[in-house]
């Protein structure tokens, strides 16, 4: 019934039906589930003469004067403007460059009108509002549009509100009584929940403000429960296959501690415990590894690959860009130069992608001749096979896609995974994504790291930013300039690093030595400017946010960041993260005409803090979940009303139903949970074997 063919309901058809889909809305089911992005209370509308200013408001009123006319500035830009009363006073709504606004704004009209109240010229006015035209014999009581909460919905292409309405109230009719709940009835009961065919009807069709909160509420509890069940499933599953289990305690992890120049924090000890823990069962290990930027991470990584090395195992680092494999390689390999494993010096390789020896290195690999493989989605070629893997690090993980983070441990028998990010998820939403893996977080920086200032200018202020720069080189120390794209934007009015670097060395830096760096310059020429800086032959490197991930230098000390209001927050702290790696008093400097609230909101809490898990909370409050984790990359897109920031509790509720249901019923055999196993093997066959295990 639900995949019926959209184009099949009366009033669609294909033509139309091509509209839904770019909407992502192909069937039944879609349509009942494409939801109101708001709703409109028309059971009473705002007076226009008790409007405020600032304030957003739904009124009705008729059409007295207006017209249209074309922009002084530019005659292609047109301006439509009525005005409207609704007999307590006059409302001035203006649409900026919607010529087909002409043939609506008819005099006597009646409209619903939607937006923000401003003041212009002493007048009450509306700049674009949303709006509806009504007809008076509409105020009946089977309306759909005057008289009740409404909702509003993102219009496909040649759909009105009215024809949308009209559209979904016709399906609800015709195939709600058809609707099997997949949430079994006891759930339901324990959890006060409403029944499916209720819910779909009140979040498109409220009949008043409590049963839309208790029908979105029963919508998002679903989202949840499938979303959870199927991250517990995997993780049960998971223990079910036998690993490898690894002797954790050994010569060659206590003599790689003691060559540390330094030790450990507290933090890591506790990490490496657990992974020590988990590499000792034999059940397989997926750990996901948290740390704010410059915590130590890597230091940890390297340490558990070398319990696997001690048991005769091979272990691989997967990093997501050639820079940060290079760099791994070569701190990871002058770290274990001076250790010996059972007589022999340890073998480190690097694998990337344009490597001239990588028949060499496959050999060497699959022969057993390298201990530990360093490199980038290069590992993940057919061809490359190990002789014995069983311990895998994925560095960065969000930069690589779910299914190829799937296909390195396939390289080995049920290998340890540790996946690991510098971007911190705060610890309440992290069971919203991870909750199929164990879970570390290292939240101490090593002793003697002095805290960034962050420090924020107006592009008027840039040389003031810059003149903090200079002094540093001045100093010896070294500095980045980023921007946000490669070549000049003309349409964001953005100055592109490439333009830049070449202004910034006949100008303000024409006695300093700059380099450039940008993902579409060859690897080889990125190598060799990274080498150059790294080895001091460069004072200042301009770069695109290719820098993001990863790269560690010490005398690094200054980063301006230009046009800064273009960088998400997470972006901003992962790029401040590149410096402040050595004992001395680092800078950021952002630079930003940012104008909207979300700008400000951003790179005020940049400058107000250094720590990474306070800038996730706050990003997230700012963007959400979707543009946060990436919907693609983790299954968000599955969420289509459920909101994990606002909804936690109902979430942690969700995962516990869900948990107790696969202990009661672990193959969903039980007749109740019948109708809840066939909606999860239709929208997610993949996981009908992890079904078929229990």
């Amino acid at each position: 019934m639900q995949n019926t063919l959209i184009q099949y309901l009366k009033g669609i058809g294909p033509k139309r039906a091509k509209s839904f889909q770019s909407r992502g809305v192909s069937t039944i089911e879609d349509l009942l589930y494409y939801f109101p992005r708001r709703y409109e209370d028309r059971t009473n509308f705002a007076r226009i003469s008790e409007l405020k200013v600032g304030q957003i408001y739904t009124i009705k009123a008729k059409i007295i004067s207006g017209g249209q006319r074309n922009s002084w500035r530019r005659r292609s830009f047109s301006i439509s403007e009525v005005s409207v009363t609704d007999g307590s006073g006059k409302l001035s709504c203006i649409w900026f460059n919607q010529p087909y606004m002409k043939e609506y704004l008819k005099l006597g009209n009646s409209m619903i009108l939607y937006g923000k109240i401003e003041l212009y010229n002493d007048k009450l006015q509306m700049n674009n509002p949303e709006f509806e035209f009504i007809e008076d014999d509409l105020s009946s009581p089977d309306s759909l549009n005057i008289g009740r909460i409404v909702p509003i919905y993102t219009l496909p292409k040649g759909f009105s509100q009215r024809s949308i309405r009209s559209l979904i109230k016709n399906a609800l009719d015709e195939f709600l009584p058809k609707i099997n709940d997949v949430l079994p009835y006891d759930l339901r009961s324990r959890n006060n929940l409403l029944n499916l065919a209720q819910s779909l009807l009140n979040i498109h069709f409220p009949q008043d403000e409590l049963y839309q909160k208790q029908a979105h509420t029963r919508l998002s509890f679903e989202e949840f429960f499938i979303f959870q069940f199927l991250l517990v499933l995997r993780k049960l599953n998971r223990k079910q296959k036998e690993g490898i289990a690894h002797r954790a305690s050994g010569k060659l992890v206590d003599d790689f501690l003691s060559s540390l120049p330094f030790k450990l924090t507290a933090a890591q000890e506790k990490v490496f415990s657990e992974i020590k823990m988990n590499m000792s069962s034999p059940q397989a290990m997926q750990r996901l590894l948290q740390g704010d930027v410059g915590s130590g991470k890597t230091v940890v990584a390297t340490l558990s690959c070398l319990v696997a090395i001690q048991n005769g195992h091979q272990a691989a680092i997967m990093a997501p860009t050639e820079i940060l494999a290079r760099q791994h390689f070569n701190k990871i390999k002058s770290q274990l130069s001076g250790l010996n494993f059972s007589g022999r010096k340890l073998r480190v390789g690097l694998l990337v992608g344009q490597d001239k020896d990588k028949e060499k290195i496959y050999q060497d690999v699959k022969s057993g001749k390298i201990d530990l493989l360093i490199g980038t989605h290069s590992l993940l070629q057919e061809d490359l096979s190990f002789k014995c893997l069983s311990f895998i690090v994925i560095d960065e993980q969000h930069k690589f896609g779910v299914g190829q983070r799937a296909l390195l441990p396939k390289k080995g028998n049920n290998p340890d995974v540790l996946i690991m990010t510098a971007t911190p998820i705060p610890r309440t939403l992290a069971i919203t994504l991870y909750g199929d893996l164990d879970i570390s977080v290292i939240n101490q920086l090593p002793m003697g790291r002095i805290p960034i200032k962050t420090l924020l200018f107006s592009s008027e202020g840039e040389k003031k930013a810059y003149q903090i720069a200079k002094e540093e080189l001045n100093y010896g120390h070294q500095a980045y300039i980023i921007y946000p794209v490669i070549e000049e934007s003309y349409a964001l009015d953005i100055a592109g690093a490439k333009k830049m670097f070449s202004h910034l060395k006949e100008t303000e830096f024409k006695d300093f030595r700059l380099g450039l760096i940008h993902g579409k310059l060859k690897a080889k020429e990125q190598e060799e400017t990274m080498s150059k800086f790294k080895n001091k032959e460069l004072d200042l490197l301009v770069s695109t946010t290719i820098l993001e991930v990863g790269i560690d230098i010490s005398n690094a000390t200054c980063m301006i960041i230009a046009s800064a209001e273009r960088f998400g927050l997470s972006q901003l702290h992962q790029l401040r993260g590149r410096i402040g790696r050595g004992s001395f008093q680092s800078y950021c400097l952002l630079i930003s005409d940012g104008q909207t609230d979300e700008s400000k909101m951003r790179l005020k809490a940049m400058a107000s803090s250094t720590d990474g898990f306070y800038i996730a909370e706050e990003d997230l409050k700012i963007r959400g979940p979707g543009e946060f984790f990436g919907n693609r990359q983790h299954g968000l897109a599955e969420l289509r009303i459920a909101d994990p920031i606002t909804q936690m509790q109902l979430l942690k509720k969700a995962r516990e139903e869900a948990i107790k249901l696969l202990e009661q019923d672990p193959k969903l055999e039980s007749r109740a949970d019948q109708l809840l196993k066939s909606k999860l093997l239709e929208r997610f066959p993949e996981y009908e074997k992890l079904m078929l295990v229990g």
